[in-house]
């Protein structure tokens, strides 16, 4: 049964950086389809990257120009690389496997109905 485990999260100050991976078991990242989304206490999910299964990738506008979502094929895992961090960016952060047949535009705006995603990784922002 295939598993994906995020891993990178911390708590950081506003303007800092962090690197947050998803290791893939039991599938391979080279051409699936797959995103990050994040969920904060109260809040619904947001869709936040996603990269189809050539290298097109696509945000959503709060994180563009600071946010980049890429895979690393010798470590088999999905990365996201988030600088500038806000304290609105705070929140558990998931990976997911998306199904190909549907647009990365339709994914980020509702993050659901993906194969599966992992248990998330917490990422904290402090002002």
């Amino acid at each position: 049964q295939a598993q994906l485990l995020e891993s990178g999260g911390a708590s950081v100050q506003a303007g800092g950086s962090l690197r947050l991976s998803c290791a893939a078991d039991g599938m391979t990242v080279f051409e699936q389809c797959m995103g990050w989304f994040r969920q904060a206490p109260g809040k619904e999910r947001e869709g936040v990257a996603a990269i189809d299964s050539d290298v097109g990738t696509m945000y959503r506008d709060s994180v563009k120009g600071r946010f980049t979502i890429s895979r690393d094929l010798d470590k088999n895992s999905l990365t996201l690389q988030m600088n500038t961090l806000k304290p609105e960016d705070t929140a558990m952060y998931y990976c997911a496997a998306v199904q190909c047949s549907r647009s990365l535009a339709d994914w980020l705006q509702k993050p659901d109905h993906h194969y599966f995603n992992g248990q998330g990784t917490q990422v904290t922002v402090s002002s």
